[in-house]
Parts: structure tokens; sequence; C-alpha cells
């Protein structure tokens, strides 16, 4: 009896403790900015003790997460000055990917270098996104081309990109493609890929992008700014997709949506309630996929409840962000880069 009142009380205080773990929420975010400079920041990725990201005006470069110190570096193609609104990493190397026309994606060459992998040339050339799989295998997305999205992979860790042809991909609605806001329009998970599109549809594959299907969401997609802009996955069953429309940014209605099934099915959450238009989402680390963090240039929130309900943290105006930890992120958006500790 003394043993089994033991083992009960043991239990009630473990049940006690995850309670109370879930039942811990942020309140405010202090916002130490970092760096400041004329350039439009749109991807970053954290990688090897720094946080490293790519821009408009050719600029490139890293953030120390240690000591806060910036390295910068240009790109220029030519006579001509990329913008770049993608990146990825693997364990070794440092990827860009420039929107319009040509298309140039850069990975980390020798002497501090990066050298040109990929070039693609056609007026309607624009990539949105990357990431990778493994560190052999990546995937970029752009525009629709020619009735399909635009989709390059890499199988040799990035030294060559190869594009999937049409007959391999499930067709384009008209004018489809990605909004090249935070480079979080796809989301790449073991062997799983989803990507999200300006017609509010996800694309998702299980096999790293051999084959592809095509669900659709209930997010508002009516006008060319409306759409999905960003999109997480806390695993291979918990997502959630956000947009809006950045010309009318306080409209809250159809732009926020869950999926615990994967991507086959999402429903609508805090409908007509805020946050409207935001750029980039993110799931909290280490939160069972119940806490999420939102950013736009119409500020920072927050929602303990799977985006059922949303809290505004802070008026800072952000394009993207990424985790390092389950209360410190770094964000980067126009001008600037600032890390974000969340209490």
């Amino acid at each position: 009896m003394k043993q089994f009142l033991i083992v009960a009380v043991v239990t009630l205080f473990l049940i006690s403790c995850e309670e109370n773990e879930q039942q811990k929420v942020f309140t405010t975010v202090e916002v130490q900015t970092l760096f400041m400079d004329s350039i439009s920041i749109r991807a970053i990725e954290i990688m090897d003790g720094s946080l490293a990201f790519a821009s408009d005006k050719g600029v490139y470069g890293s953030v120390d997460i240690e000591t806060n110190d910036v390295l910068l570096n240009t790109e220029k193609f030519h006579t001509s000055i990329p913008h770049f609104r993608a990146v990825a990493h693997t364990d070794t190397d440092f990827f860009m990917l420039s929107i319009g026309n040509p298309a140039l994606l850069y990975k980390t060459g020798e002497n501090g270098k990066m050298d040109l992998v990929y070039k693609e040339e056609a007026d309607n050339v624009f990539y949105d996104a990357m990431t990778f799989w493994n560190n052999d295998e990546g995937i970029a997305v752009g525009d629709s081309m020619n009735g399909c999205l635009s989709i390059i992979i890499t199988r040799d860790g990035g030294n060559t990109w190869s594009k999937s042809v049409c007959d391999d991909l499930p067709m384009a609605t008209d004018k489809e493609g990605a909004f090249a806001a935070s480079n979080t329009n796809i989301v790449a998970q073991g062997d799983k890929t989803w990507i999200v599109t300006t017609s509010s549809r996800v694309y998702y594959s299980e096999n790293k992008g051999v084959t592809w299907e095509v669900y659709e969401t209930p997010i508002l997609s009516k006008e060319p700014t409306q759409g999905i802009y960003s999109l997480d996955f806390y695993d291979d069953k918990i997502g959630f997709v956000i947009g809006g429309d950045y010309l009318n940014p306080e409209e809250n209605a159809q732009n926020k949506a869950i999926t615990l099934d994967g991507g086959k099915t999402w429903n609508l959450v805090a409908n007509g309630a805020n946050p409207g238009y935001k750029s980039c989402v993110q799931f909290v680390p280490n939160a069972k996929g119940k806490a999420l963090v939102s950013v736009g240039f119409t500020g920072i929130s927050y929602s303990s409840d799977k985006g059922a309900h949303w809290k505004k943290l802070s008026e800072s105006s952000f394009y993207t962000i990424r985790f390092l930890n389950d209360s410190i992120a770094y964000a980067a958006g126009k001008n600037k880069i600032a890390k974000l500790v969340f209490r």
C-alpha cells in the first residue's frame, strides 16, 4: 500500500509539472537590434554558431551569435546586382538564391568566395524559397512557368541543380507562384516536403520531390496580393499557415489555418480576429505544437493555443524570424537584424 501511494504521488507530481510546463506562455519580447543598414533582409538561417543572411543589393553575411560581430560581403553578377530572398544551408555550406532574371544560385566556395552553381534565364523566372532535406539533397521553389511551379533539386550537396519538368508536377493554377516574403513557403522534414502558394494551395511530397500531391486550404486568395505567405510544421502532422493581403494588412479574415493530419486538411483559426497580414510564422520549439510567433511589418504576435487566440507583443517590424531555442529568436526586416528574447 505504501509503495502504491509513493507511485501515485510521483505520478501526480509529474503530471503537475507537465501541466505547468504546458501553461507557460510569453507575455513580453525584448528586441535587441544587432545590425542596421540600408538593405532589405528576408532570408536568414541559423547555422554553426552564427546567423547567416542574404538580402537585396547583393549583400550577404553573418552575425556571430556569441559576440554579435557582423561580417558583410557583396556578390555581383557581371554588371548587375542580385536581389537575394532565399537562403539555405547544410553542415558545410551556405546557399543563396536570387529573384528575377537571371535566377542565380550561389554556394560556399573557396577562400570565402561564393560559387555560382545554377543560373536560369527567362523573362518570368522568379524563385522564392529554398531548403535542404539533408546534406546532399535540397530544393528550391519559384513561380509557375509553362503550366507548373518552378522546382529545382540537388542530389549532390548543392554542386549541381536540375529543374523538374512539368510532366512530373501538378498543373499550376493561373499565375500561381509563391510569395518571396520570408523564405518560409517551403518546409522539409525527413523525406517529406510542403510548399505553399499564392493560390492558397499546399504541394506535398513524401519522397523528397519525386512525386507530388496538392491540397486545398481555406485561406483567401482572390486578389494577387492575397494567399499563403508563410508555412511551418512542428512535426509531420501539426502545421500552420498564415497570410493575408499586404496592401490591406488589417484584414484578418481567412488568413490563418492549422492542420493536424500532415497538410491533407486545414481549418481556419482566429477567423476575423487579429493578427491580420503576416509574412512569417514559426512554431516555438519544445512547446508541443501549441505556441506560435508570427511577424510582419505590422509587428510581432504570439499564440499559446495553436493559433486560436493571439496577443501582440511588439510593434517592431520584421519580415522573417528563426528560433535559436524556446525563448530566443533572430529576426530580420527592413534595414535591420535583431535578437528577440521572449519571456
